[in-house]
């Protein structure tokens, strides 16, 4: 199940203007030396920031408001009261739906992207001239392209020290790094080297899957086969998969040729009912039994959940730096994947730091998931793969997907039965305590996943309808851990120091899954690892944001565009990361992840400018990193809204 970002009341980071009063319940309790009230916080940090860039003005509105946040979020409808926010002309109701729904944040694509854009013939520096000649809608002439583009951020590009070459030449924001004279792009021969990232998709198997001529020889056999054993529920047509709409999976369209999938069996026996004649290999002769199939050994070890939006590759490596054992892909939709989306393939890449990595898939049929099961199988290197049996949203839920799956037994069986026949790597589901609050469904769906094939479960301790409102029920995943055995079940929810872990194993869990904790402060593996308290630094931690843009730079690209996608994932954690209150402050420890900041003053600057709230000041933190913010931009966190998945 993937983890996105949190909705509760508590973490959205209104009130708290309580000052030096007693501490409150749900508020961090912070050292009296250090709290302060709104007013003087946000005075300390204007009267140390004057140099800041007058883009930072743009995203106010006239009467002062931080337009960065969501209109809806600004109105707080705390027992059924308007905030001050509130427009005349509004409906109280209206405000009220609109709340939770990110109904503020802006759905277009950025057209500045094609405004004054090198031809990619010329950045590739192709022998072949422009594939589109006349037609082409960007530039050929490289002095034109230089005269409008901004100037560099920075005297050192990333790419270019790390493998000897980048890829952008003249669109690079850093490019006078690796610019001769005549404006060539410099390689440094000794330096070069492949990027040491796994599972792209390739361009031919990409053409074949839009094109819809992919076979899924494995995948109709195994669906052939639960169509026949005839698995219960509602209605007999309900054990038939079907394929209609938008969950159509490529190679369902007769008219076409279908090629098989790159792998040992690619020219195995094609798709339909008549079996043909072709060359035998070994996994013909000779078929993995379920009990020799790879093993999943993670008992004990610390495992980062899939966090949708911030669970990024660049993250990931950070976490793997501060000692994560187990490293899962963001929420990928399994239908996208079919259907050949790059972005959505771009979830599964892996670094060669993530020794034990695994992907999650969200889809709501079963003939979907199993053909898109074969598909990574064949395609990509991973250890595991997960099934999200939790998210959440209205979006994957009213599909059938996500915790709505917990309900549908009968397709919930066939997608696990289905997936795990195709699957050479073990297969693992997350799930939550159930769908409604005090309806719990994972006791009894725990012995049937172990019976249909999964090697390992993570229970996240919460319902669907609860979200983040309360916490995370330890003492249920304590009683489902009897009812998984031997099936090693793992716990998630509300792990935030050390103590949390151990009482988290004290449960009898496999292991741990840390969400929400990694993302407040990644170094909480190290923590957990040496059973200590880290009183990091501001300055430790600016060095932790400095190591994630330059992954995110090498990851993303250090163009214009990849420059921007890297600022806008590095304000996302931020996000996160002003919640943590550092614990030299702290008059009891350790912080727990139910407990709002108050307003403090750090000890020094830095530590005050990375306590705030206000996304205008993510923003100043992201100059110290990429430089100044092109104009009009306006940042609003998704998590503001959304909840985690």
């Amino acid at each position: 199940m993937a983890e996105g970002a949190a909705e509760a009341p508590a973490e959205s980071g209104g009130g708290g203007d309580s000052g030096a009063s007693a501490p409150e319940r749900g508020v961090a309790p912070i050292k009296p030396q250090y709290l302060t009230t709104k007013e003087q916080f946000h005075e300390f940090l204007e009267a140390r920031g004057q140099e800041k860039p007058s883009q930072e003005t743009e995203a106010r509105d006239p009467g002062g408001n931080d337009l960065v946040e969501p209109e809806a979020k600004r109105i707080r409808l705390e027992d059924g009261q308007t905030g001050e926010a509130a427009e005349p002309g509004e409906q109280p109701q209206a405000q009220k739906r609109a709340r939770g729904q990110n109904k503020g944040r802006p759905h277009m694509k950025p057209t500045r992207y094609d405004n004054n854009r090198l031809c990619p013939s010329l950045v590739q520096e192709s022998a072949a001239k422009c594939f589109f000649g006349d037609r082409c809608r960007f530039l050929h002439d490289v002095g034109r392209y230089l005269e409008t583009k901004p100037s560099d951020l920075g005297p050192r590009c990333v790419l270019f020290e790390t493998f000897g070459r980048c890829p952008y030449g003249v669109t690079c924001r850093f490019a006078g790094a690796h610019l001769g004279p005549d404006g060539q792009n410099l390689v440094r021969e000794e330096w070069v080297q492949a990027p040491p990232v796994r599972n792209g998709l390739d361009k031919a198997l990409q053409q074949l899957l839009r094109k819809r001529k992919v076979r899924f020889e494995r995948a109709e056999q195994a669906l052939r086969q639960l169509s026949r054993d005839r698995v219960p529920g509602p209605s007999p047509a309900a054990a038939v998969p079907e394929v209609t709409g938008a969950e159509s999976a490529p190679g369902q369209d007769g008219g076409d040729t279908q090629q098989a999938l790159p792998g040992p069996d690619a020219g195995a026996l094609p798709s339909g009912s008549v079996w043909t004649r072709g060359p035998l290999t070994d996994e013909d002769v000779v078929r993995l039994r379920p009990c020799e199939k790879r093993k999943l050994d993670i008992h004990g070890k610390l495992y980062l959940a899939p966090l949708t939006t911030c669970g990024n590759l660049p993250f990931r490596r950070i976490c793997k730096r501060f000692g994560a054992d187990v490293t899962c892909g963001e929420m990928a939709v399994c239908t996208n994947l079919l259907q050949g989306q790059t972005s959505e393939w771009a979830l599964l890449r892996r670094h060669q730091c993530e020794d034990v990595f695994g992907v999650q898939l969200e889809g709501a049929f079963p003939d979907t998931m199993t053909k898109c099961a074969e598909l990574l199988n064949r395609t990509i290197e991973v250890d595991f793969v997960d099934i999200n049996v939790g998210c959440p949203i209205d979006l994957v839920y009213k599909k059938g997907g996500g915790c709505a799956l917990m309900n549908r037994s009968a397709k919930f069986q066939q997608i696990v039965r289905g997936m795990n026949q195709v699957l050479d790597v073990p297969l693992t589901v997350k799930i939550r305590t159930g769908v409604q609050e005090r309806v719990n469904l994972a006791h009894r769906l725990l012995p049937e996943l172990r019976d249909w094939g999964a090697a390992l479960v993570t229970l996240h301790g919460r319902s669907r309808e609860q979200r983040y409102t309360k916490l995370a029920d330890w003492q249920y995943i304590e009683q489902c851990v009897t009812a998984a055995s031997p099936m090693p079940l793992f716990g998630n929810g509300d792990i935030l120091s050390y103590e949390d872990a151990n009482r988290a194993m004290q449960t009898g869990v496999a292991g741990i899954m840390i969400a929400r904790g990694a993302l407040l402060k990644p170094w909480l593996f190290t923590e957990i690892k040496e059973q200590r308290h880290w009183d990091i630094s501001s300055s430790e931690r600016l060095a932790i944001l400095q190591d994630f843009t330059r992954y995110g730079l090498e990851h993303w690209g250090s163009d214009t565009q990849g420059v921007e996608k890297t600022r806008r994932f590095l304000l996302e954690w931020l996000s996160f990361l002003c919640r943590y209150v550092p614990v030299g402050l702290l008059e009891r420890l350790p912080q727990r992840i139910n407990e709002r900041p108050p307003y403090y003053l750090g000890r020094d600057y830095l530590e005050t400018l990375m306590a705030s709230q206000k996304a205008a000041d993510w923003i100043r933190i992201s100059e110290m990193l990429l430089g100044p913010v092109p104009p009009n931009f306006v940042f609003l966190p998704k998590h503001k809204a959304n909840a985690y998945k």
